[in-house]
C-alpha cells in the first residue's frame, strides 16, 4: 500500500512539473491574432468611464477591444501611444506590445489611428482634472481609422 502511495505521488509530482514548464515556456498570443470585442472610438471609451465607471468596467475591463482615434502624444520609455482630443485631459494610454516599437516611429500627434489592446483599468485624477483608460499589449490594426 506504501508503494501504490509513493508511485502516485511521484506521478502527481511528474504531472504538476509537465504543466509548470508549458506555463512558463508558453509564448502569451499577440493581439493581431485575437479578435476584438468591441470597437469604440477614444472619446466614447473615455466617455463611459467618466459616466459610469462600474458599467464601463463591466462592459470593457479585461476584453479586448479596438480604440480608434486622433494620436496626442507619442511616448518612448515606455512605448506608450496617447489617444484623444487635444484640448482634454482625459485620454486611453496605450502601453504598445514590444514588437510594435518601430512602426511607433512612424506615428506622429493628430493622426487617426485604430489600436488594439487589453483593457486594463480606468485611472481617475484625485482633483477631478482628467482620467486615463488603460490598455496593454496594443498592436496597430489596420484599416482606416474610424
Amino acid at each position: 500500500m506504501k508503494r501504490i502511495l509513493i508511485l502516485i505521488a511521484i506521478i502527481i509530482l511528474i504531472a504538476v512539473g509537465i504543466y509548470a514548464y508549458k506555463v512558463y515556456t508558453g509564448k502569451v498570443p499577440s493581439l493581431t491574432e485575437v479578435a476584438s470585442t468591441a470597437h469604440i472610438s477614444a472619446a466614447n471609451l473615455i466617455a463611459a468611464f467618466e459616466k459610469d465607471s462600474a458599467a464601463a468596467n463591466r462592459h470593457y475591463l479585461g476584453k479586448i477591444i479596438t480604440v480608434s482615434g486622433m494620436i496626442k502624444s507619442v511616448e518612448n520609455k515606455p512605448s506608450v501611444v496617447v489617444l484623444g482630443n487635444l484640448g482634454s485631459l482625459s485620454s486611453v494610454r496605450c502601453t504598445m506590445d514590444t514588437a510594435f516599437v518601430k512602426e511607433m516611429a512612424s506615428l506622429n500627434s493628430g493622426q487617426p489611428v485604430n489600436i488594439k489592446g487589453h483593457c486594463t483599468g480606468y485611472r481617475a485624477d484625485d482633483l477631478g482634472l482628467g482620467a486615463d483608460v488603460v490598455l496593454n499589449r496594443c498592436v496597430l490594426e489596420t484599416g482606416n481609422p474610424k
